[in-house]
């Protein structure tokens, strides 16, 4: 199988969120198994700042309206098959970050990614790339599906390829104004509501929805949750035409990066055997940070700061929270108005909240040890990443029931004392409180606290089954077309 994954970041080469934690970890296990599998990326500023990249000789010359742009492709090494392929072009990607700054998404992202995703495919006829499978990812890979089925049809390269689009996040769907059609290369035949068109404007993740031969997202919950109106963000109707083609898998994470046994970060290693070393991370954490004791149950947040999120809930339970004795440590960045917000509880209650506006690494690890709960109170969740990376470090879970958070924690059975979080289904205030009341009754009996720890310890998160259905998947999307 000749699998070309293309995407707009992935680790460890360029990131802003769980897209790149995803494509990076499949490259990396499919690799492992020694599958013909190569990543195509745009060369952003920071991967260009942070890699020595080589050369491969080959440019590509992509239409844009009534004038091209030219691409210089380079690879990560001189392989026969390198890990990764990069398409250069400063005008479009050689900018401080990758789809925009703090006053907003640069104006002519539209462009930038009708370059991209037909340059993908300018990059395969370039180096004689004959792809089984182009694994999409997201809206800024979404028009690739169908340009193979149109402008790139007749390229023999093309006959046997078949194409996957996963949809991360479908909140996130790339809608631009109708202007940027003229640079697609489309007639204006596509541009109709039954089509690319959406309330006027042109939408880069219908396409993908329309013209991929298969879809999954990241969640067999969420994969279903999409099919409403509640979820679908408009794109409902056209997703119940392809739910036979619709599957969900979820996420994994890095067993090696998140390790409480061997994580250097740590001011104490521990395992599921041996916990005390998770009291001291909770001991040092709280000296560090200012929180006046370590005794009282600490509730931790590591998060992007965005209404997703469900950090209003917070907001509007924090002083009653802190009235229940916790300690909170939230770190994350986002909107500017949960910045302040924030700031603004840290202030209330010094000695007992720690807030960190940003991301970093070392603190995220940190929190993930010292805490003992982690709040996840998503209003939707596709998959998410925080409660696996939490379970793992034997910090229990404080969930919504919602998408891939449904799919990942067991609701915790008070009269049989199993499972591996505290779910709650209303996206109220008060449902997030009586979750917290629910766990705070079961950390005051320390055995049942030990035993709902390592219970959280136990539950397996690894690419590996991941991976592996995802091959499952490439086969089906093969079969739907090829006789």
């Amino acid at each position: 199988m000749n699998l070309l994954i293309a995407c707009s970041e992935a680790v460890p080469y360029a990131k802003t969120g769980g897209l790149a934690d995803v494509t990076g970890a499949l490259l990396r296990e499919f690799r492992k198994d020694k599958l013909n599998v190569s990543l195509i990326l745009p060369l952003y500023s920071v991967i260009r700042k942070r890699f020595r990249l080589v050369r491969t000789g080959k440019t590509v010359r992509v239409p844009m309206g009534n004038f091209e742009i030219e691409g210089v492709i380079w690879a990560s090494d001189k392989g026969k098959r390198p890990e990764a392929y990069f398409v250069e072009c400063d005008a479009f990607f050689g900018r401080p970050e990758l789809y925009g700054t703090g006053e907003g998404d640069y104006t002519d992202n539209a462009l930038r990614y009708i370059f991209f995703a037909r340059a993908v495919l300018e990059t395969c006829l370039a180096l004689g790339i004959e792809p089984d499978i182009i694994h999409c990812n997201d809206w800024q890979t979404g028009l690739i599906p169908l340009y193979l089925r149109t402008l790139y049809a007749r390229y023999k390269q093309f006959k046997k390829t078949v194409t996957l689009l996963t949809l991360h996040n479908l909140g996130y769907q790339g809608i631009f104004d109708a202007g940027a059609m003229a640079y697609t290369g489309l007639g204006r035949e596509f541009f109709v509501p039954e089509k690319l068109e959406f309330y006027g404007q042109l939408n880069f993740l219908k396409a993908g929805l329309l013209y991929a031969d298969i879809l999954n997202t990241v969640s067999p919950t969420y994969a279903d949750e999409i099919l409403t109106p509640e979820q679908g963000f408009g794109l409902d109707g056209i997703l119940r035409t392809r739910q036979d083609d619709l599957y969900g898998i979820i996420n994994g994470i890095d067993p090696v990066e998140w390790d409480p046994a061997n994580d250097s970060l740590l001011p104490a290693v521990y395992s599921v055997q041996k916990l005390r070393g998770k009291q001291e991370c909770k001991r040092t954490f709280c000296r560090q940070a200012g929180i006046a004791t370590w005794k009282a149950p600490l509730l931790g947040m590591v998060s992007r700061l965005s209404s997703q999120k469900g950090l209003d809930l917070v907001l509007n339970s924090f002083d009653e929270l802190i009235a229940l004795g916790v300690t909170i440590a939230v770190l994350g960045k986002g909107d500017e108005a949960y910045h302040a917000a924030f700031s603004r509880k840290a202030m209330q209650h010094k000695g007992r909240v720690l807030i960190t506006i940003g991301f970093e690494e070392t603190v995220a690890h940190h929190i993930y040890a010292a805490a003992d709960f982690f709040l996840m109170p998503s209003q939707y969740e596709p998959c998410g990443i925080g409660q696996l990376i939490a379970m793992r470090y034997g910090t229990v879970p404080i969930a919504r029931q919602t998408g891939g958070l449904a799919d990942t924690i067991d609701d915790y059975d008070h009269l049989r004392k199993k499972g591996s979080g505290i779910l709650f289904r209303d996206f109220t205030p008060a449902a997030l409180q009586d979750a917290v009341k629910r766990a705070l009754c079961v950390s005051r009996d320390p055995g049942s606290m030990t035993n709902f720890i390592q219970q959280c310890m136990r539950k397996e998160f690894s690419w590996r089954s991941s991976a592996a259905q995802y091959l499952a998947l490439y086969g089906n999307a093969a079969k739907k077309v090829l006789p």
